[in-house]
């Protein structure tokens, strides 16, 4: 496991961008909500540096409409594997209303999902609302972990391997 790793995101582990689409029809005609976390490139076998966006987290107590989704702040968890956030508009727009630019301030990509909910009916944004490049990756993702599955032999080994 790396603690410290490139800040470069490279893109979305395609099984990722599968569930979350799912998710996004499963939930429709409600909007779907969650928060993005990555995994070093490295780690997933990959000969590059960066990080690669494998995990959709749901926070408990997210309620939605179709007109919105709204996330209890206090239950979001404290991750430095944290990247961003993913929601879908059921009315199929690709792009941030003025209430999703207020949210992007945390993170450095905010997908948005729309109906149908297919394969390409997403698009990623920046922290300021402007479209960004995010490549679909096929990668395995790793196991389940701990989400705090360290200790302080792991940071000294990871700051030895810097």
């Amino acid at each position: 496991m790396r603690l410290f790793r490139s800040s470069e995101l490279l893109g979305i582990a395609a099984e990722t961008l599968t569930f979350a689409l799912e998710a996004s029809r499963d939930t429709h005609p409600n909007e779907y909500m969650g928060f993005l976390r990555a995994t070093d490139a490295r780690d997933l076998g990959l000969d590059r540096t960066g990080q690669v966006i494998t995990d959709v987290l749901v926070i408990p107590g997210t309620t939605s409409t179709p007109e919105s989704a709204t996330v209890r702040e206090h239950m979001k968890p404290n991750s430095s594997r944290a990247v961003g956030s993913i929601h879908s508009h059921p009315n199929g727009v690709l792009r941030p209303s003025d209430a999703d630019l207020a949210t992007f301030h945390a993170g450095e990509a905010h997908i948005i999902i729309g109906a149908p909910y297919e394969r390409d009916c997403w698009r990623a944004f920046g922290p300021d609302g402007d479209p960004r490049d995010l490549d679909v990756i096929d990668v395995a993702l790793p196991e389940d972990e701990a989400f705090f599955d360290f200790d302080q032999t792991d940071i000294d080994a990871e700051l030895y391997d810097e």
